[in-house]
């Protein structure tokens, strides 16, 4: 009885400041079978991508084509591709100790990514998300470094996941509330993102 009446006072709390639960991922109606695809063929963002996407209620086609319609036949024209164009991690020292050895590092990571409707033009255009985590390496104990720098590039790619997913919901909802405001925009395959 007690939490039931703490959850009744603590809820108009929440929402007087703001609160609220974040929405499911929205994808566009009209985008069809996706295919992730990247640089890497072993790419764990990629897979990672894959089955947040696949969970967000979008149909996976991992070898590019379109899935077979009921009567066996090729299903529609193509696929839209979420492009992993590069991924990149970096390391570098922040501090030193006296003997010159360091003491504390950021690890970054750094993707360009775009999401090509089957059409060919650009969802979401070609952009680069970047994600840092700063941490300190003991150089007594290189081994509990090495296992922080682990779990540091696990949380750092399942972040980047939600990263991207978010991007693609922000572009999604935009085309909704908006439709006149987001016009497709043509692929181009440079490395300038679409005006």
């Amino acid at each position: 009885m007690k939490r039931l009446l703490l959850a009744a006072c603590l809820l108009p709390a929440l929402a007087g400041c703001g609160f609220h639960l974040r929405n499911a991922l929205l994808l566009p109606p009209d985008l069809g079978p996706v295919q992730v695809v990247s640089q890497d063929p072993r790419s764990q963002l990629a897979k990672n991508l894959a089955e947040a996407l696949a969970r967000a209620g979008a149909q996976i086609s991992p070898d590019g084509k379109a899935p077979a319609t009921t009567n066996g036949q090729q299903g529609g024209p193509g696929v839209a591709q979420l492009q992993l164009v590069s991924e990149r991690w970096a390391s570098t020292p922040l501090s030193v100790d006296a003997q010159g050895r360091t003491q504390e590092f950021t690890l970054r990571y750094a993707v360009i990514f775009r999401l090509r409707r089957a059409d060919g033009t650009d969802l979401v255009p070609q952009q680069v998300q970047e994600l840092a985590r700063d941490y300190i390496a003991s150089p007594e104990l290189s081994a509990g470094t090495q296992g922080e720098q682990e779990i540091l590039t696990v949380e750092l790619r399942r972040e980047m996941t939600t990263s991207i997913l978010r991007r693609i919901d922000a572009v999604s909802r935009m085309a909704q509330e908006h439709p006149q405001a987001v016009r497709p925009a043509p692929a181009q395959d440079g490395g300038a993102p679409s005006p």
